[in-house]
């Protein structure tokens, strides 16, 4: 099987905030004024694993883990410090809320923009606009500006024009949480049709519910280093036992869920 994913020893630093109390002393007022980025904050530091073609990969941990960056690097959105990361095929991505729509333009406007911005031609986006509007549930606000939207009628617009973008590879953060249950019970069911179909998925999550249903392999963050890999009922039961004590130990097994 072909490996769609390489990620190798993978590192992403940012500047570290400054305030005022860290400028005190000529030596740090200098720097300060000079631009010169004396310290930084290490959101990812030696992340190495590969995806391959038709695996559904889960990537957990608790917040500020790294997981949101880890994403957006695999999307291209931001590069790795350290490391280098490979990816074969084309991508879709839905990684922030209203990301790649313009507030004031209408939502059918938007769906072409959007669908431009994966690849998709406008002939090929009129095929399947209709489909894109009935998965979404919008409906008649198709033709209202995207400014009047709901954060789940983001959702609802930006999920639907990714999945019918037919993407080799799907990367998918944590925004799902925002739409209804119902939407919700849809997406999950469109997921497992897009594995199906042998497409490449990258899931992150704090439901591990959803994870243990739809992934394969998990990847386990925490504090920017990767804790475990492996199997998804020994991942998150690695995961678990290290929170146990705050939340209780609770194990799952492969048949606990199934997709909705």
């Amino acid at each position: 099987m072909m490996r769609v994913i390489e990620a190798e020893h993978v590192g992403k630093s940012f500047p570290a905030r400054r305030g005022a109390r860290d400028l005190r002393g000529k030596g740090g007022l200098r720097d300060w004024l000079l631009g010169r980025k004396t310290e930084t904050f290490e959101a990812l530091r030696d992340i190495s694993f590969s995806v391959e073609q038709g695996e559904s990969l889960g990537i957990i941990g608790r917040n500020g883990s790294g997981k949101s960056t880890l994403l957006s690097i695999l999307a291209g959105v931001t590069l790795p410090t350290t490391g280098t990361v490979t990816v074969r095929g084309r991508v879709a991505s839905l990684l922030e809320l209203g990301a790649g729509f313009h507030p004031i333009l209408t939502g059918r406007e938007n769906v072409y923009l959007n669908a431009g911005l994966l690849g998709m031609r406008h002939a090929q986006t009129d095929a399947v606009f209709d489909e894109i509007v009935k998965f979404s549930g919008i409906g008649p606000f198709i033709d209202q500006p995207v400014e009047t939207y709901s954060s789940g009628m983001y959702v609802r617009i930006g999920f639907s024009v990714a999945v019918h973008s037919n993407p080799d590879i799907f990367l998918v953060d944590e925004v799902l949480s925002v739409g209804d249950e119902e939407f919700q019970r849809r997406c999950r069911r469109k997921i497992g049709e897009l594995r199906e179909q042998g497409k490449t998925i990258v899931f992150v999550s704090h439901d591990l519910g959803i994870v243990n249903a739809l992934c394969g392999r998990v990847v386990l963050l925490s504090d920017g280093r990767m804790l475990d890999r492996g199997t998804t009922q020994k991942t998150v039961n690695y995961y678990l036992r290290q929170v146990g004590a705050e939340k209780g130990t609770h194990t799952f097994s492969r048949g606990d869920l199934e997709v909705i």
